[in-house]
């Protein structure tokens, strides 16, 4: 996903720490959208995972400034945990099985194996959470509620990466129009889809390919940030954390300048140039 870019805050001498939060990091899709962050010494990372074999996996590969806790994020209440066959749809809401029959593949991924009961914890409630500069989730449909009940620490977030779907996976699941306008109300845009996820509708079928993407848009992972057309509400240092998540994860390179000339603007620094000279183009005149 990330190009060879490195990282703003070495390019530049910034001294920015990112600290991330990750819910849902089992590690089942590979490597995170922050790794980049991880590998070069600027993240601190508190992610949950409840699945005690991901979680172990997640322990046992973790660095000096990563930690891993076995809670499930939610609203603090307890809920049953539907353990599908496909561990990634696993989900503490139910699977839609009427809507997954339109797929190939789903209604059997998504069979519940098993159901647990499993305590929550809200996010504005955990403790171990100092502070929240980006937030990654990947809840298999719970992301609405985990957000509703996270308000405070939401409040001070700068980037928002996390799965939504188009079409209702899970029964009674929010979809992306309903998370979107709920983080617009909270002063977040939408920034882009990282990445956009179609499916082919059953029962057509290309080279016996049941994982084929093909037109219908299906899900994907929504990044939000805070409106840049307000920059100037963000205080020095969420500038320039907001500025190397962008650099580092997205490569906005646009949005990384406006922070940067919203930073300069305020003191007797120049990033902003240092910045241009290093994506080798200048100011127009």
């Amino acid at each position: 996903m990330q190009e060879d870019r490195g990282s703003l805050s070495k390019i530049l001498n910034l001294g920015v720490v990112v600290d991330i939060v990750d819910i849902g990091a089992n590690p089942v899709d590979g490597a995170p959208p922050y790794d980049m962050l991880v590998k070069s010494g600027l993240a601190r990372v508190t992610g949950f995972e409840p699945n005690a074999e991901a979680l172990e996996t997640l322990k046992e590969n973790q660095g000096k400034d990563e930690t891993y806790l076995p809670n499930a994020v939610g609203d603090g209440k307890t809920h049953n945990f539907n353990i599908c066959r496909a561990e990634g749809m696993s989900s503490l809401l139910p699977p839609n099985a009427e809507l997954l029959e339109w797929f190939h593949g789903f209604p059997k991924w998504g069979e519940v194996v098993d159901t647990v009961e499993m305590e929550t914890v809200r996010l504005d409630d955990i403790s171990e959470i100092s502070a929240m500069d980006f937030l990654k989730m990947d809840t298999q449909g719970s992301e609405l509620l985990i957000l509703e009940n996270g308000q405070d620490k939401l409040a001070h977030c700068l980037v928002i990466q996390t799965e939504v779907e188009f079409l209702p996976m899970y029964r009674d699941q929010p979809l992306f129009s309903e998370v979107e306008m709920f983080l617009r109300e909270r002063g977040f845009v939408f920034h882009r889809f990282e990445p956009l996820v179609s499916k082919i509708v059953a029962p057509l079928l290309f080279n016996n390919d049941i994982y084929a993407a093909y037109k219908q848009v299906f899900w994907a992972d929504a990044v939000f940030i805070r409106d840049f057309t307000k920059f100037s509400a963000l205080s020095p240092q969420q500038l320039l954390k907001l500025a190397v998540i962008l650099h580092d994860v997205y490569g906005s390179y646009d949005l990384v300048l406006r922070a940067l000339m919203e930073y300069d603007g305020r003191g007797n620094t120049g990033y902003a140039d240092g910045y241009l000279k290093f994506l080798g183009t200048s100011r127009p005149a």
